[in-house]
């Protein structure tokens, strides 16, 4: 056989197995497809998912950070709920007060408001001139009287207002006459939540049993719900926490405490423990001199006493006498 021949043969020898190969072609391609697409969707799968949990991460950080928006939103209507309530002002009736005697005008000069002045100048002094570092809590005031009807009302109402025209110093009236709640009948208002709230824990805060009113510088607090355990609950650790925090955190206005009377009643001998300075409103005419010897000896005796002498026939408002005295403790 020829060269040529030789090629020719080789050539189409070639020719048939490309032919043989093409036949099988197509199953091959499929398997081989087949292997491909399946190591393409495995691939897929094993990419995705650490794909898919950075993804899930973001989510649940979006989530998260939707969650605590809201519940920042949440907290901050609370909050705004909460200044509501700290911010919200007590509408008094001025005109109806001033008819009434108590001293609501700035502007009005009268005997009561001198005399109310010179009682105020004892107790501001004593509050935060010399002897307020002789005094445990020289700024609370208790206002109480020898038996009832002698005006302690009246006269720690007025002196807290006197109080409140003083440029710099803010007061806090509080009803303490747990037993007998007159403040805020006094002043026409009508509130709910109030310091035996606080002391049994109905209230969180002293903000939601502290409000403002219409007078600029006086704040009210309302003596709250009736207890029978009202004697328990103003000689508790919660009310002794109670003057602490106010004696501190109010360290710059007077806080006035219209307490029961001295004679009879327990409640008032609860707080003079944590009062720095002690009123006692006697009526002229009227109140026993034992009667007073008596009220006096309940008082504490570490701590500074005055005298308020009331319903005097020398006017028809207030006061003949005021006596302050600081007794050593014997």
């Amino acid at each position: 056989m020829s060269i040529i021949e030789k090629a020719l043969a080789k050539k189409k020898q070639r020719a048939a197995e490309a032919s043989v190969d093409n036949q099988h072609e197509p199953g091959q391609t499929a398997d081989t497809n087949s292997a491909i697409n399946t190591d393409i969707n495995a691939s897929t799968l094993n990419a995705s998912s650490p794909v898919s949990q950075p993804i899930q991460a973001v989510a649940d950080t979006t989530t998260s950070a939707a969650k605590a928006k809201s519940a920042s939103d949440s907290t901050a209507v609370v909050n705004k709920a909460h200044d509501s309530s700290e911010l919200q002002n007590l509408s008094l009736d001025l005109h109806d007060l001033k008819q009434r005697g108590y001293l609501v005008d700035s502007n009005e000069r009268s005997k009561t408001h001198e005399e109310f002045r010179f009682v105020k100048r004892r107790v501001l002094k004593t509050a935060f001139g010399p002897l307020k570092d002789t005094l445990t809590h020289s700024n609370l005031v208790l206002v109480t009287s020898t038996l009832s009807n002698e005006g302690k009302t009246f006269t720690a109402i007025n002196l807290a207002l006197s109080i409140a025209m003083e440029q710099e110093k803010t007061v806090l009236l509080v009803d303490a006459d747990v037993l007998n709640p007159s403040i805020c009948n006094a002043l026409g208002v009508q509130v709910k939540a109030g310091l035996i709230d606080y002391l049994l824990g109905k209230t969180s805060s002293l903000q939601e049993i502290i409000y403002n009113t219409n007078i600029p510088n006086l704040r009210l607090m309302p003596a709250g719900r009736k207890h029978h355990l009202t004697s328990e609950l103003l000689a508790s650790e919660r009310m002794e926490s109670l003057a602490n925090e106010l004696a501190e955190r109010y360290s710059d206005r007077v806080i006035i405490f219209d307490a029961p009377p001295l004679l009879g009643i327990n409640e008032t001998q609860a707080l003079t423990s944590f009062v720095g300075q002690q009123l006692v409103v006697v009526e002229e005419n009227k109140t026993p001199l034992h009667s007073l010897e008596s009220a006096i000896s309940l008082l504490n005796q570490d701590r500074a006493i005055g005298l308020v002498l009331n319903k005097s026939v020398q006017t028809t408002n207030l006061y003949a006498g005021y006596g302050y005295q600081y007794a050593e403790n014997q």
